[in-house]
């Protein structure tokens, strides 16, 4: 049984920053992949990053790399998504996803993830 609640998203200029929060409530003693995904337009689904929790290993799109960093806080049990130098483009509801087992070299596939949280608005002017 997993439980994830998203927050943090707000309105930003061009330029500006966030970082949204994954609170992550999981009642067993898995380890899971911590996902985010944004709709993105013409492109479906987006994977934006991963962060297993177990070893911390981290994957990223190449639509954010350099401008997103994901991370977790085991003691809080919460996944962050540090959001840089946002764009109009990143307008987006972000959701938090998890699953038990993604592939490496396909984690970006929403089909891997079966449990979301509500999302977060972001909105970049």
């Amino acid at each position: 049984h997993v439980q994830l609640v998203e927050s943090g998203g707000g309105s930003v200029q061009a330029g500006g920053s966030l970082r949204l929060s994954c609170a992550v409530s999981i009642f067993t003693s898995e380890d899971y992949y911590i996902a985010w995904f944004r709709p993105y337009s013409g492109r479906g689904r987006e994977g934006i990053a991963v962060i297993y929790s177990g070893g911390g290993t981290t994957y990223y799109a190449d639509s954010v790399k350099g401008r997103a960093t994901i991370s977790q806080d085991k003691g809080e049990k919460t996944v962050y998504l540090q959001l840089n130098n946002l764009q109009p483009d990143d307008s987006a509801r972000y959701y938090c996803a998890a699953s038990s087992y993604v592939s490496p070299s396909n984690w970006w596939d929403q089909s891997w993830y079966n449990y979301w949280g509500q999302g977060t608005q972001v909105t970049v002017s």
